[in-house]
């Protein structure tokens, strides 16, 4: 290498992916980004659908929120939370996708 920079450092953005992963490694977290990828909704909402108590759906959602993975929006005395976009939506449905498609392993050499 010459004391250049590999490939893979020069890619830009991967620091930033790599924390993205680090955010979404969560089931909770996830779980909230696939209810939100369907529809804006209130941490209350959230938290029935989730199955979660609605103080750990906040703090997700601050997690969520402080990654630029979601938005806010207050509508009267509510919130409605929200993706901040579909590429993060897109990352989750395909993962979780990849990992419920029937595999064969009885062909693996």
């Amino acid at each position: 290498m010459c004391g250049g920079l590999s490939d893979v450092e020069t890619i830009a953005g991967l620091d930033d992916a790599a924390e993205l992963f680090k955010v979404l490694g969560n089931e909770s977290r996830l779980a909230l980004v696939w209810l939100l990828s369907r529809e804006q909704l209130t941490v209350g909402a959230l938290a029935e659908r989730a199955g979660l108590s609605q103080p750990l759906v906040s703090q997700h959602l601050r997690t969520l929120r402080q990654s630029g993975l979601v938005s806010s929006e207050r509508e009267g005395k509510e919130i409605r939370y929200a993706l901040a976009d579909q590429h993060v939506a897109h990352v989750v449905l395909d993962a979780i996708a990849h990992v419920t498609e029937p595999t064969d392993k009885g062909n693996e050499q």
